[in-house]
């Protein structure tokens, strides 16, 4: 997991290489390098650590170039060290940056040494390289050296090649891992995310599985896996700059806590505007798949899978619909009952998160095409694959802890729910009207439960020395306490559990003493009464309670007993609302502990590997 990025060009390219690098950091930062063709050879600079320190390098190297490939590193093949850092070069003629895994890499790594080449690193993108050169020592150009190796290699991959041989030229290859080519004035960019061209180009095109591009400043040539020329769709893209700037925030995830009110906004504008929930949201063929369909299969991974748990209750309440979530990396690998009139509905933030991917390549090939993608990048991968889409437009995400993607994906599963149950006749005009009218008021109600971050913050003082925590919750907020322990164990490094409240007595309640806080989301709902009671189970075991309420519960506050109340009941979309002060308390739990709120260690943004 990393990012690439890479530009053909009549100017030094040294800088835009950099910039480009500095805006992909959020995908992988363990290292960082560039490569540029200068004469008859490569010149390279590779770093441990951020961008900066491989900034610092290149610029007292002077290293300059009109062709050259950049990359940030999350290792997965070999340790953190700058011989495992990109580009990986072969006999000082080919350099190859990469994105994703080589299955075969051991295979191929043996093969290649048996002809004689040596291995400078434990990473698998090195075989890339001795392929690519073994290839075009046997006579064949870059573009067909390139087009040989992919054939040979087994996995997932995202790679850009140039050549000394060739200096006007960049090869680049996609199967699996993301990929796009922007198109300049005289010049031309590849990248891995758009965020790593917009100050160079708005234009860009999104590379398919199978593509092979051939890439000079003056032209674009992109080959399908059959080698064919094809032509590719040119987008428009409308991020704007000014969204990947932190503005008057100390950190990504602070600010994207904060826009969440104008994504949830964004995000409900049509439906909003229709005052109705209508299967034309999804795409065209909505109507008729909805009428098909007799129960649900939800498949993500990480937050996207707590945000599919808590669309299980509304879909089999709201819809009356059976509904199953997976782990998308588990399901693929295990033998399963398939059901034609089953919806897929896949959730990814990226629209590129590989274990999701292959779950929807597995379910469609066991003939369940009634897809639906819920994605927050348009043009991405997983929508591309699926029937049906709705996108989210939560707006660029940078933190690596997803905040704003989350709630986004719950307001578009929760309209999922709603559209279901109305195409299945189970949703009555008033209901709707009442759906509607909450969803209407729902950034209003998140911007007063943001307003609650001064009393969070004192609650985070109390979490800052501990290393453990327990989150509980009931009903369709179980997910957000796990979402709550996800997020406390991501960006402060606290180890955090979380559990159904009700199964407190069956083991946890072992592990609860005052060095251990427990977070209860505790909303006035049907099961409220049950939480109090798990609650005093806590009590009587000297644990310290922090409960998120709403202004009607009663609670009593004690001296072990904190309580934070939002302002108002949003009834059944209450798991968004709490959504807010569990990102908040970790948030501020990180910064007291002097983690790294936006890099956490150890995690990318867009997991593109298995």
């Amino acid at each position: 997991m990393c990012g690439i990025v890479g530009a053909v060009g009549a100017r030094n390219i040294v800088p835009v290489l950099i910039e480009g690098l500095s805006r992909l950091e959020y995908r992988g930062y363990d290292s960082a390098g560039i490569a540029v063709l200068a004469g008859n050879s490569i010149e390279r600079v590779r770093a441990v650590g951020r961008v900066a320190e491989m900034q610092t390098r290149a610029q007292a190297q002077q290293l300059t170039g009109e062709v050259g490939i950049g990359h940030t590193r999350w290792a997965t093949h070999g340790g953190v060290t700058e011989s495992n850092a990109h580009p990986h070069i072969s006999r000082g003629e080919i350099a190859v940056v990469h994105n994703g895994i080589i299955e075969n890499h051991d295979q191929q790594r043996q093969h290649l040494q048996s002809l004689g080449y040596v291995f400078e690193s434990q990473t698998d993108t090195e075989v890339i390289a001795h392929l690519i050169h073994h290839h075009q020592s046997q006579g064949k150009s870059l573009l067909e050296a390139v087009q040989g190796a992919v054939t040979e290699l087994t996995g997932a991959f995202a790679i850009s090649v140039v050549s000394i041989h060739y200096p006007g030229q960049m090869i680049c290859a996609r199967q699996g891992c993301p990929l796009l080519i922007g198109l300049g004035e005289g010049e031309n960019f590849i990248a891995s995310d758009v965020s790593a061209v917009l100050s160079v180009t708005r234009n860009v095109i999104y590379l398919e599985d199978g593509d092979v591009a051939d890439i000079s400043q003056s032209q674009v040539v992109i080959m399908d896996a059959t080698g064919a020329v094809v032509e590719r769709t040119v987008h428009r893209s409308d991020l704007s700059l000014a969204s990947l700037e932190l503005g008057p925030y100390a950190h990504f995830m602070q600010k994207e806590i904060y826009e969440q009110p104008k994504a949830l906004t964004d995000t409900l504008e049509a439906i909003i505007d229709d005052n109705a929930f209508s299967p034309a949201l999804f795409g065209r063929e909505a109507e008729e798949v909805f009428a098909q369909v007799d129960s649900v299969l939800i498949l993500a991974a990480g937050t996207s899978y707590y945000a599919g748990l808590t669309a299980k209750y509304w879909l089999e309440s709201i819809a009356q619909l059976p509904t199953s979530v997976e782990i998308a990396s588990e399901y693929r690998y295990r033998k399963s009952v398939p059901n034609p009139k089953q919806l897929i509905v896949t959730i990814s933030q990226s629209g590129e998160t590989l274990d999701t991917m292959e779950a929807l390549k597995h379910a469609k090939s066991l003939g369940q095409n009634l897809t639906l993608a819920i994605c927050n990048v348009q043009e991405s991968a997983i929508p591309r694959a699926s029937k049906l889409v709705l996108y989210t437009r939560a707006g660029a995400e940078i933190g690596v802890a997803s905040t704003k993607a989350f709630t986004t994906q719950l307001v578009a599963l929760f309209t999922l729910a709603a559209t279901l149950a109305k195409q299945h006749g189970r949703l009555s005009t008033e209901e709707e009207q009442q759906y509607i009218d909450g969803l209407r008021h729902l950034p209003g109600s998140v911007q007063f439960a943001l307003n609650l971050e001064p009393q969070i913050r004192e609650w985070a003082k109390a979490f800052s020395n501990k290393f453990h925590a327990l989150f509980l919750g009931r009903g369709m907020h179980y997910p957000i306490a796990l979402e709550g322990a996800l997020k406390l164990k991501e960006i402060s490094y606290i180890h955090a559990e979380a559990y159904p409240a009700g199964e407190l007595k069956h083991g946890p309640l072992a592990l609860v003493d005052r060095n251990m806080p427990v977070v209860v989301i505790a909303p006035n709902d049907a099961l409220l009464e049950k939480v109090k009671s798990n609650m005093q189970e806590v009590s009587a075991r000297g644990g310290e309670l922090f409960v998120f309420a709403d202004a009607d519960s009663h609670f009593t506050e004690s001296e072990h007993v904190h309580v934070i109340r939002t302002p108002r009941h949003v009834g059944v979309l209450s798991p968004i609302l709490h959504t807010i002060p569990v990102q908040l308390l970790a948030y501020h739990a990180a910064l007291l502990k002097g983690t790294d709120v936006d890099k956490p260690r150890n995690l990318a943004k867009s997991v593109t590997v298995e």
